[in-house]
């Protein structure tokens, strides 16, 4: 149903954009000062694929938004369907999100969350604030990915993805 014109409210916003299934990432990075940061998100879609860029939708105010922007470099940890309780870790905010898990590193030593389904290095490209978001375009730099299946995010809800069994479409992307 078509609502009204004039102000959407938050809420509405939400639950309407949730029926819009998504995957589900981890951004990972370190501060200036080599601290690790990272937060899970799930606005996440790739811009370009010459030169390639993707584009990322931080929370303004979150000290990983901070330091992504302000390091110039992040990874874009997409996350498996085995991984549901990494994606809750790294939502919790004022938590130390690294604490007892064993990371890898990336090409400019930015921690990688291990096992993911794939990788993405990126550098900052640009960012610029969009509402209450920061919106990061990154150029992605190195790429790595892991057999197995998605986690994906619907309704508030994780889940999986399923294979229709179908020849994928190369038109699409």
């Amino acid at each position: 149903m078509i609502g009204t014109r004039g102000s959407v409210d938050p809420v509405a916003m939400r639950r309407t954009m949730g029926r819009f299934a998504t995957g589900v990432a981890v951004v990972t990075t370190r501060d200036l000062d080599g601290v690790p940061h990272g937060m899970t998100v799930n606005s996440l879609t790739s811009v370009s694929l010459e030169p390639p860029l993707l584009l990322v939708c931080l929370t303004t105010g979150a000290r990983s938004t901070d330091a992504i922007t302000s390091s110039g470099r992040f990874v874009v940890n997409i996350l498996s369907a085995r991984q549901e309780h990494i994606a809750l870790r790294f939502a919790r905010r004022g938590e130390d999100h690294f604490a007892g898990l064993a990371v890898t590193q990336g090409r400019h030593r930015v921690p990688a969350v291990p096992d993911a389904f794939a990788h993405l290095e990126c550098d900052v490209e640009r960012a610029f604030e969009a509402g209450d978001h920061v919106v990061v375009i990154g150029r992605v730099r190195e790429t790595c990915e892991r057999e197995g299946e998605p986690l994906a995010f619907l309704r508030g809800r994780f889940g999986d993805v399923v294979d229709r069994g179908h020849e994928p479409v190369s038109w699409f992307f």
